[in-house]
C-alpha cells in the first residue's frame, strides 16, 4: 500500500519519495542515517587546514617547499604579461619552485594565463565576480518554476552564494578550479531537452581551463546517448574532441621545454576516502564556519537532496557529485583540496530539495494504514 502524496512544502513537483511503499521507505531511512553517518567520517578525515587566518587556496604544495600554489600561478600569469611565451614561464617557474613538470598535466593548460595575463586585473576580477552572478541568477531562474515560492527560491539562491564562498575572493583568480566549477554549475542550470548548446560551450570552456572538466562532459555525453539525444550527444562529443586537440598539442608544447632532470608527479593515488571528499568540499564552500560534524550533515543532506528532486536535472548533477567525489576519495592527495571546488557552487543547493524529500520519506515510513477485506455474505 502506497502513502499518499502530500501537499508541497519548498518544491512544487513529488518528490522521487512520494508514495513511497513503507519497507522501501524505511530501509531508505536507514540507508540515509548510514549515509550520515560516513560523511561524519570527516570529522576524524586528514584533510589540509591552513593555520592562522591563511585561506586554504594557499597552502603550500608537498611538491613545492617554501612556495605556495596561488604563488605560483601568480608569478606564471606575471611572466605572460611581461612578454614571455607561456610554456617558458611555466617550465621556468615550477623548476624553481620545485613543482614537477612530468607527466606533461602537471602543467596547466595555457588558457586562464594567457587571458588573464592579456587582460588588466580589475577586469579580470569583474569577469570572475560576473560568471559567479550569472551562476547564481541562472539557478535562480531554474529553480523558479520548481519552487513554491519566495522562501525557497531565496534560500536556493544564497545557497548558491554558500557554494562560491571561495570563488568569489578576487584574490584567487589565477585559480583554474575558481572558473572550471562555475562554468560547470552554468553548463547544468542552463541545459534543457533540445536546447544544449550553451551547456557544451559552457562544459569546454571549462575543461579548456581545467582538465578535470572532461569528467563533467564525459558524464553529459553519457547520459545524453542513453535518453536517446543523439544531437547533443554529438555535441557533448564533438567539445571532448575539441579538448583533445588542444590536450594534445599541450602535450606536445610541455615536452619541448622539459628536460630528463625536471621532477616528475608523485602521482594521483591518495586514496584518502569519502570523509576527505566531504572535508574538502566543506573548507571550499561556506560551510567552513561551522564545526565539522555540523557541516557534513548539512552536505549528506544536501546530496540526500538532489537525490529526492523528480527532475532530469537532479540527476545529471547528483552523477557528476558521485563521480567527483569518488575521483577525490580514490585519487587526490592531500595538496589537492582545490579539486573539490569543480563540485562546491550548487551542491548545497540539495538543501531545498531535502525539505520535501525527508517529510516524503518519514511519512511513507510511518503510513499504517490497512486494507480492510469485508465478505459479504449474501
Amino acid at each position: 500500500m502506497r502513502a499518499p502524496r502530500r501537499a508541497p512544502i519548498w518544491i512544487t513537483g513529488a518528490t522521487r519519495f512520494a508514495g513511497m511503499p513503507r519497507v522501501q521507505a524505511r530501509i531508505g531511512l536507514a540507508v540515509f542515517i548510514l549515509f550520515l553517518a560516513a560523511c561524519l567520517t570527516a570529522v576524524a578525515s586528514p584533510g589540509p587546514r591552513p593555520s592562522g587566518d591563511q585561506k586554504p587556496i594557499a597552502t603550500a604544495s608537498d611538491d613545492s617547499p617554501g612556495q605556495t600554489d596561488l604563488l605560483l600561478y601568480q608569478s606564471i600569469v606575471a611572466g605572460v604579461r611581461s612578454g614571455s611565451p607561456y610554456y617558458a614561464v611555466a617550465a621556468e617557474t615550477q623548476r624553481m619552485g620545485h613543482y614537477p613538470l612530468k607527466p606533461f598535466f602537471a602543467v596547466r593548460l595555457p588558457t586562464l594565463a594567457v587571458v588573464e595575463a592579456a587582460l588588466p586585473p580589475l577586469l579580470v576580477k569583474l569577469l570572475l565576480l560576473g560568471l559567479c552572478i550569472g551562476t547564481i541568477l541562472a539557478w535562480v531562474a531554474r529553480l523558479r518554476p520548481e519552487t513554491t515560492g519566495v522562501v525557497p527560491l531565496g534560500v536556493a539562491g544564497l545557497l548558491v552564494v554558500a557554494g562560491l564562498y571561495v570563488n568569489l575572493d578576487p584574490s584567487f583568480v589565477v585559480f583554474h578550479e575558481i572558473w572550471a566549477g562555475p562554468l560547470i554549475a552554468l553548463s547544468l542550470a542552463l541545459r534543457r531537452p533540445g536546447h544544449w548548446l550553451p551547456a557544451v560551450a559552457f562544459g569546454l570552456s571549462a575543461m579548456l581551463i581545467r582538465e578535470t572538466a572532461l569528467l563533467y562532459v564525459a558524464i553529459m555525453a553519457v547520459i545524453a546517448w542513453v535518453e536517446g539525444e543523439r544531437r547533443e550527444t554529438l555535441g557533448w562529443l564533438g567539445a571532448i574532441a575539441i579538448f583533445a586537440l588542444a590536450l594534445a598539442a599541450h602535450a606536445h608544447a610541455v615536452s619541448l621545454v622539459s628536460g630528463p632532470l625536471d621532477r616528475v608527479s608523485q602521482g594521483w593515488s591518495g586514496l584518502e576516502g569519502f570523509g576527505f571528499y566531504v572535508r574538502l568540499a566543506t573548507i571550499s564552500s561556506g560551510l567552513d564556519i561551522v564545526p565539522q560534524w555540523l557541516a557534513s550533515l548539512i552536505l549528506g543532506t544536501s546530496l540526500f537532496g538532489w537525490l529526492a528532486w523528480r527532475d532530469p536535472i537532479a540527476t545529471r548533477a547528483l552523477i557528476v557529485f558521485a563521480a567527483y567525489a569518488a575521483l577525490i576519495s580514490l585519487f587526490a592527495r592531500s595538496d589537492n583540496f582545490y579539486w573539490a571546488l569543480i563540485t562546491t557552487p550548487v551542491l548545497l543547493v540539495g538543501l531545498v530539495f531535502a525539505v520535501d524529500g525527508l517529510r516524503d520519506m518519514i511519512a511513507a515510513a510511518r503510513d499504517t494504514r490497512r486494507i480492510t477485506v469485508t465478505r459479504v455474505i449474501r
